[in-house]
């Protein structure tokens, strides 16, 4: 059975508690640890070209790291939701709704190429993100 994300950060809560760490589990602490934790999930694919990267998982050893970066940066990210709150789903949800009215579909977006004016300043996807 596929565990939920209440589940996990109960889990999360119970691992930290059973060593005391709560102390250190500090909006800013998580905060770090999540970007420390990124940036090794970053260096995994750091020199490696597009089709390299695209076939990551292809690799047993390469596809464990890649899972065991993405179960950190998620751990990480799950602490510090539930530390100040914040329903990651909810706050996703809310995030694609705004991004949906900020980015409508053009029609060329469909079956045509687009310029990069057509991206914005920030430039392509990353804008919507933002």
């Amino acid at each position: 059975m596929r565990p939920t994300v209440e589940a996990l950060q109960r889990r999360l809560a119970e691992f930290a508690a059973a060593r005391a760490w709560e102390p250190y589990h500090t909006p800013k602490n998580l905060a770090v640890a999540l970007s420390v934790e990124a940036s090794e999930l970053v260096e995994i694919f750091q020199w490696l070209t597009p089709e390299e990267s695209a076939r990551v998982m292809a690799d047993p050893e390469s596809a464990h790291r890649v899972a065991d970066e993405v179960a950190d940066v998620l751990a990480y990210l799950l602490q510090f939701c539930e530390v100040l709150g914040v329903d990651p789903l909810v706050a996703l949800s809310a995030k694609i709704d705004r991004n949906e009215a900020r980015f409508p579909v053009k029609r060329e977006a469909h079956g045509g190429a687009r310029s990069g004016a057509d991206w914005g300043a920030k430039g392509g996807a990353r804008e919507a993100e933002g």
